[in-house]
């Protein structure tokens, strides 16, 4: 049962310790059934508890009735193997960073398995290959892409498709897709993977790859957890440029706004001449600054024209974007990205340049955390929405949503991302689902809340869900929550026969994410 920071704190304490001291007196019954030394590594007692009970999105919290700290993987298939001997196997969720935000990662009265103890004593990251076969990364499930990013830097080398925040875990990512403004060139993180481990639901320790084991291997990239727990992942990589010509430009029309994005995500080959590799959108509204957590970009001086030009027009959009060089394009980069630019739309005299490092650009967002994390604002609810939008009807959203409903509500605390993807960067053999037509926008409301009042933003985002339903928008969520498995049956759509079938293959017991609620409702 979830449990929502509205109840006084005096009761949800009380909440809490109850669950414990049953989850605890549960547990402990199969404690003694594991090996000894992975028994030695699963702990119940309160911090550990309460640690695996919350995640990023802070608005609910379910007790596990213990967590496991692996040092090997070999631990979480001998948990596994246990889970799936007993007459009641009890539930298990792997947790990264915990950076879902509706208790996905979380196993009520189950056991929460805290993957990035096996980081330990050092990080399992291997750069192999040669210039002839081409070079990869074998790095473990639980690693933070900051460290993946670090440790292939020393080679000169890189994966090509990232994340905004760079501080979640490989296997994490994975699990669900891993997007950001370089999508739409490079495709998802998970169409940038050649070669996975991966521990089924049944406790199977098994290497997969399009050619071998396959319908595991497209089963667990974007399957939330359902099929298996990411161990490995094979990850090819690329030279890395030295700099990067980072551009911000404003838009008073929704029209041309998209127009642009989707005519310079048109450009989207290798080698094509002035392709970007980086596409973004965001949203400037109502009377606050024009610098958000994520990034400060533009200068001080020009703050109070911008506001101004968003207090006049309500919304302004904003359209982000980047073009990696080294010293080999050095001399022409400037000319590209000018006849670029002399084809956009945008509001003149409103553009604005940083030129900065590869590694400052990746990790962009990290200094917006640091600032929050000292003013005691990023442990807080986020009550955030992820969604995608098929093309033909991203019009019909900006006209109810941004300027209908967000607009009349002026409820937002966080930025409001919109950028496109072409459908043809993904791979439909995978779980992951995205719209049907070829170009689909993500749209995502990241606010941060106070403890007392997120469920007004929650509300929020029950009524944009509600208008999109009511016209059809065809949308499918990101990071999705629903409550019932109709819910989840319309989200999959033509794939929900599929993703039963994997289930029953891959996990026949619901034994991995029950958080997710797909099929331990």
């Amino acid at each position: 049962m979830a449990k929502y920071f509205s109840i006084p704190a005096y009761f949800a304490l009380m909440f809490f310790i109850s669950c414990l001291k049953s989850s605890i007196a549960k547990s402990k019954a199969w404690f003694n059934f594991l090996p000894l030394h992975v028994a030695d590594k699963l702990r119940d007692d309160p911090e550990s508890l309460k640690s695996a009970a919350v995640d990023f999105g802070n608005m609910v919290t379910h007790a596990p009735a213990a967590v496991l700290y692996p040092s090997s993987p070999n631990d979480v298939v001998a948990l596994l193997k246990l889970a799936n001997s007993r007459p009641v196997p009890f539930t298990v969720a792997a947790k990264g960073r915990g950076h879902s935000v509706r208790g996905q990662a979380m196993a009520p009265n189950g056991v929460v398995v805290e993957m990035t103890s096996i980081d330990n004593p050092g990080p399992r990251i291997a750069v192999l290959g040669s210039p002839s076969a081409g070079f990869y990364a074998d790095v473990g499930g639980e690693q933070l892409w900051v460290d993946v990013l670090n440790a292939t830097l020393e080679h000169g080398l890189a994966p090509e498709s990232w994340t905004d925040y760079l501080y979640i875990t490989v296997g994490g990512t994975l699990s669900n897709a891993g997007i950001s403004g370089q999508t739409f060139r490079y495709g998802p993180q998970i169409g940038n993977v050649t070669e996975l481990d991966v521990i089924t639901g049944k406790g199977d320790l098994v290497s997969c790859s399009p050619e071998r084991n396959c319908e595991l291997f497209h089963s667990v990239l974007g399957g939330l957890g359902q099929f298996g727990i990411i161990v490995r992942a094979r990850i090819p990589l690329y030279p890395t440029p030295n700099r990067v010509k980072w551009f911000r430009i404003l838009y008073s029309k929704f029209s041309d706004f998209t127009m642009d994005q989707e005519r310079l995500i048109s450009m989207n080959g290798r080698k094509q001449k002035g392709a970007l590799d980086y596409l973004e959108g965001l949203l400037l509204m109502h009377d606050g600054p024009p610098d958000n957590w994520r990034s400060s970009f533009f200068p001080p001086s020009h703050h109070s024209t911008i506001i101004s030009l968003v207090n006049q027009h309500s919304i302004i959009y904003c359209l982000e974007f980047a073009k990696y060089y080294d010293d080999r394009s050095l001399d022409t980069v400037d000319k590209e990205l000018e006849d670029l630019m002399r084809e956009l739309n945008f509001l003149p005299g409103y553009k604005f340049e940083k030129d900065v490092s590869y590694v400052e650009f990746l990790n962009r967002v990290r200094s917006g955390e640091l600032s929050l994390q000292s003013q005691g604002l990023w442990d807080v609810p986020h009550p955030w929405l992820n969604l995608f939008v098929p093309r033909s009807r991203i019009t019909d959203f900006d006209s109810g949503v941004f300027k209908d409903i967000v607009l009349k509500r002026k409820l937002t605390k966080g930025p409001i991302l919109i950028y496109p993807m072409n459908r043809s960067k993904w791979d439909d053999r995978m779980s992951a689902i995205i719209p049907d037509e070829e170009v689909f926008y993500t749209i995502g409301f990241l606010n941060s809340s106070g403890f007392e009042d997120w469920e007004a933003m929650e509300e929020q985002n029950r009524e944009i869900l509600k208008f999109c339903n009511s016209v059809d928008t065809k949308i499918k969520q990101y990071l999705p929550h629903y409550k019932t498995q109709a819910d989840w049956e319309k989200h999959f759509g033509s794939k929900w026969r599929r993703i039963q079938e994997r289930k029953k293959e891959f996990d026949p017991k619901m034994i991995l994410s029950p958080g997710q609620k797909i099929f331990n409702l």
